[in-house]
């Protein structure tokens, strides 16, 4: 009779086990089968791969937001250094939501710096300091993609029936990103600093 393993039998040791490899247990592209959610594996494939690249997007608008928070100069750098870094924070939020909504999907988010700039479809800015127009136009030209993509993945995820995503789509990815748009578009209007334009006397 074969003995039974109790307490005690294995020996513990202090010693860190260290440079540790082993196969990968879930391969990227896949989804856990048992879950309870009520969709078909082939939607939650979908919903997945869609809301990876919406991932990858929103990483790179975060991190594009806090290039400019460190660079912005200028009359209104105050002003914007806290607005970026407010939106920065807000872009941060929506990345760990998408993200969780991967995994709660029996998927695998991405995660690493070469795996986003390798998907996301935002230009790449250079390393040099920008003047305020361009950053400011580089940041609606991201949020106009991420705008598009949530609008297309809310009504995807609603015709399969992934009410979740839909929500995540509307209620977080997509009014957050208009709402921010509408912030940093106001900065583009052509307003005099310091004295009001004489509409009527420029009449005359």
């Amino acid at each position: 009779m074969a003995k039974k393993p109790v307490a005690g039998d294995h020996k513990l040791n202090a010693q860190p086990r260290i440079h540790q490899k082993a196969a990968e247990i879930q391969k990227y592209g896949t989804v856990t089968h048992m879950l309870p959610l009520d969709l078909e594996e082939p939607v939650r494939l979908e919903m997945t791969e869609r809301l990876n690249q919406l991932l990858a997007d929103t990483i790179t608008l975060r991190d594009l937001y806090k290039k400019h928070h460190w660079q912005v100069a200028g009359p209104t750098f105050y002003q914007l250094h806290l607005l970026f870094d407010k939106h920065y924070g807000e872009q941060s939020a929506l990345v760990d939501t998408i993200a969780e909504r991967i995994q709660l999907l029996g998927g695998l988010a991405l995660a690493m710096a070469a795996d986003i700039a390798e998907t996301t479809q935002i230009e790449r800015p250079p390393r040099g300091r920008e003047e305020v127009p361009v950053q400011i136009s580089r940041l609606l030209d991201a949020h106009q993609i991420i705008i598009r993509q949530s609008r297309e993945l809310a009504k995807t995820a609603d015709d399969l029936g992934d009410d979740g995503t839909n929500d995540l789509a509307v209620s977080d990815v997509l009014r957050t990103n208009e709402l921010q748009s509408w912030f940093i578009t106001e900065h583009l209007v052509d307003m005099p600093l310091v004295h009001a334009v004489d509409s009527s006397a420029a009449a005359d």
